[in-house]
């Protein structure tokens, strides 16, 4: 769907097992989305400075089991300031807890629990 007006951009990866259940759900409700791969892609550095707006800390934007963020250690991000977390997610998409799904209306969850996208979607 790249190039439509899609009302929903998900960040994905597709190895993820849980972006794939994210994008089944999103098909088997015929809703419009542009899939973007969230490794290549990683989304901007407002974007995700609005994402930690909205969901209050950086628990809820890391994704605290993958290989990239053992790498640099627990005790590493949690000692860094906003402007350094932001910077590191910007530039690691395999950082960002995934899939990443941002509305048109701005509003972005992180992770898929299908209760909380039936609230915003269904």
């Amino acid at each position: 769907m790249a190039g439509d007006l899609a009302p929903l951009v998900l960040y994905q990866y597709a190895g993820c097992g849980t972006c794939r259940k994210a994008l089944a759900w999103l098909r088997e409700r015929a809703i419009p989305f542009e899939a973007i791969d969230i490794t290549a892609s990683p989304p901007p550095l407002q974007l995700l400075a609005a994402a930690h707006d909205q969901l209050g800390s950086f628990g809820r934007l890391f994704n605290t089991s993958g290989q990239s963020y053992r790498a640099l250690g627990a005790a590493t991000v949690k000692a860094m300031d906003r402007d350094t977390a932001l910077a590191a997610l910007a530039a690691d998409g395999r950082l960002i807890k995934r899939p990443f799904l941002v509305t048109a209306s701005g509003r972005i969850l992180t992770g898929f629990r299908p209760q909380d996208w039936e609230e915003l979607l269904g």
